[in-house]
């Protein structure tokens, strides 16, 4: 007898004692009446949920919406000669996990968050997509590290490994890589983007994340302790970003504007990023005018006129009053001069 994707993915999974297979509900002597999906508050591209009591951050709509996108992409990839399973680990009220579900549509989907407390919300958000016994989705609450060490020791691996940790990613990369299935999605996000992006010290030069986000041309070289490793290469994939910008045009989401964000914007800044003559970091436009002894120049004019010297140079999708460019710090000085004697 055939049986489900839903069922295929669960039989290969193992869960704690205290988690039962989702499809295979605990057995209980008294019937217990099953949880209703809690009032909806918030909605995400269509999607429904309640926040309840957990932290939840409508400004990072946009990264949950990139990581729909991605993962769709990579589960297209992929094709359909396995289940496609997804692990959110530190899942707050299960608007990424309901997401993967729902838009991804993820054959089976693993929600964990540390919080015991946000079980009757994170269930609740589930259940509003599918209700037991034949539900795709999973929900625990044990500590990150060790659910994907689990998972790794028991030979269980995911498609897509979700991590949205507060503060740097960094601790959770090793065992989210051992977790991940050989040509798998890792998404890693940082609610603490300050920390994400270096700001934890000012003596501190870089850190590991992909996104770098200081400037280089600025630093006392005796007030730093340089760390690392820092990725020097192209920052994104050109041709993965352009096919997410395509799907986010084909599901109408690209000329929206969700959050104060356009994803057409914002994913074309991406691409733009992309050219491998840029080094990591950015420059501050303020930090350009007051070394120039200038008012900021605007920032079109900046990059036109770097590009016309030979430079590579565009915005940073990270700082709105930034730029990327190989140009070194004293030409883009000159060049904010000679904007300032044009004007």
């Amino acid at each position: 007898m055939a049986i489900s994707a839903a069922a295929a993915a669960a039989a290969a999974l193992s869960f704690p004692r205290a988690l039962p297979s989702p499809l295979q509900p605990r057995r209980h002597r008294h019937r217990r009446r099953s949880a209703e999906p809690p009032a909806c508050a918030h909605s995400e591209r269509g999607v429904t949920f309640d926040p309840g009591s957990a932290f939840y951050r409508s400004d990072s709509a946009a990264g949950r919406d990139l990581a729909v996108l991605a993962a769709t992409l990579h589960r297209r990839a992929a094709g359909p000669s396995a289940p496609f399973l997804c692990l959110d680990a530190m899942c707050g009220c299960g608007v990424r996990a309901l997401r993967y579900l729902a838009q991804v549509g993820a054959d089976f989907v693993w929600a964990n968050d540390a919080s015991e407390a946000l079980r009757p919300v994170i269930v609740g958000n589930l259940s509003r997509f599918e209700r037991a016994p034949d539900r795709r989705w999973a929900v625990s609450h044990l500590d990150a590290t060790r659910l994907l060490s689990e998972r790794y020791l028991r030979r269980e691996y995911f498609d897509v490994i979700d991590v949205d940790s507060f503060g740097g990613d960094a601790a959770y990369i090793r065992a989210a890589l051992l977790a991940l299935r050989i040509g798998g999605l890792l998404y890693l996000t940082s609610t603490d983007w300050r920390s994400a992006r270096g700001y934890g010290s000012r003596r501190w030069c870089c850190t590991g994340s992909c996104y770098s986000g200081i400037s280089h041309y600025s630093i006392d070289p005796d007030s730093i302790t340089v760390v690392g490793p820092l990725w020097t290469g192209p920052l994104h994939d050109t041709t993965f970003l352009t096919e997410m910008l395509s799907l986010a045009t084909e599901w109408g989401w690209a000329n929206t504007i969700e959050n104060g964000v356009s994803l057409e914007k914002l994913l074309d800044t991406m691409i733009e990023e992309s050219d491998s003559r840029l080094p990591p970091g950015y420059i501050r436009l303020d930090e350009i005018a007051s070394r120039a002894k200038v008012n900021s120049p605007p920032l079109g004019t900046l990059i036109n006129s770097l590009r016309k010297e030979g430079y590579a140079a565009c915005r940073s999708h990270i700082g709105a009053n930034a730029i990327k460019t190989n140009c070194p710090i004293e030409c883009c000085l000159d060049v904010a001069q000679e904007i300032r004697n044009l004007r």
